[in-house]
């Protein structure tokens, strides 16, 4: 198991014209025991995001009120991580155990990506693209080489913009920032898959959709292909992938609105309905099969 990710299950129904079955993508059974139960967590929030696990187990997720929230597993208790947090949405981990957060547009709003040093201090690790400031980065991926992917599109926020576009870009370790093709027009949701090999883009443009991109061992992207077109309805919010290469992203809304899982392939093969409009998952627990989801203004598990 990958102490980051691992494997989670479905109920069955069926949405967007594709049948979701209550078996794994390898065909091993349910990939959740059918007894499992969504518990709400905490629900004091004005709209959440983010969930990132952290070394001590505890998962981090933001309120994008303005503030980052802890929840600790041993105690059941959330307790203010950071306040005020630069309007923080994404989070995750880099591999030396840092907390990278995208912080985005609206009053408060710092538009970076931060990253937070073992010691607690925070610093910019990227704000500008060609010394034109973010537009308001929206979610962030890093890789095992501890490149990071940040999403950049501009939802709210009055703040003049500078790009006339809105992409997804990436972060070298010595500050560097490249724009990557995915043709993804107002990317969100980012994750990369367990190999390294594919950059998985949410799309919530004029197209909504779950891009593939391939990557290469220096970070260099090839040609985009669409998995999954939402058509009308919600799309990807925020996403999360399985040791196993199974692609968990929360989309959707009102009785559709839920965790969905997806093979590699774009095939639904589960889904987890919840009570609030689902924006973003992370895995956790002591058996790293736990899935945390924020939704609404709550964390679920």
């Amino acid at each position: 198991t990958n102490p980051m990710r691992s494997r989670i299950a479905c109920l069955a129904v069926s949405v967007w014209g594709m049948a979701l079955g209550g078996g794994s993508a390898g065909g091993e059974g349910p990939i959740v025991p059918a007894d499992a139960q969504l518990e709400k967590l905490w629900s004091e929030g004005s709209f959440t995001e983010g969930g990132a696990l952290a070394a001590d187990g505890s998962i981090l997720f933001s309120d994008i009120g303005d503030r980052i929230m802890r929840f600790d597993p041993r105690t059941g208790k959330t307790t203010t991580y950071r306040d005020p947090s630069g309007r923080a949405n994404g989070l995750i981990f880099d591999p030396q155990g840092r907390l990278i957060a995208a912080e985005g547009a609206n009053t408060g709003g710092n538009r970076r990506v931060s990253i937070t040093e073992p010691d607690g201090s925070v610093r910019t690790l990227a704000d500008k693209f060609e010394g034109k400031r973010f537009n308001s980065p929206n979610d962030v991926a890093v890789d095992a080489q501890g490149r990071v992917y940040v999403s950049d599109p501009r939802y709210v926020g009055k703040e003049p913009r500078e790009l006339d576009f809105e992409a997804v870009f990436r972060v070298d370790p010595d500050g560097s920032v490249h724009r990557l093709e995915t043709t993804a027009n107002k990317p969100n949701g980012l994750v990369v898959s367990p190999d390294g090999k594919t950059l998985y883009v949410s799309d919530n443009g004029a197209r909504r959709a779950l891009i593939a991109v391939p990557i290469d061992a220096k970070g260099q992207v090839g040609k985009p292909r669409v998995l999954k077109n939402f058509g009308d309805g919600r799309g990807i919010d925020g996403m999360t992938i399985t040791t196993d290469g199974l692609i968990v992203a929360a989309a959707g809304s009102g009785k559709i609105g839920g965790v969905y899982v997806y093979a590699p392939n774009g095939d639904a093969v589960g889904f987890i309905p919840t009570p609030e409009s689902p924006t973003n998952v992370e895995f956790g627990g002591e058996d790293n099969k736990t899935l945390y989801i924020t939704a609404g203004v709550s964390l679920y598990r």
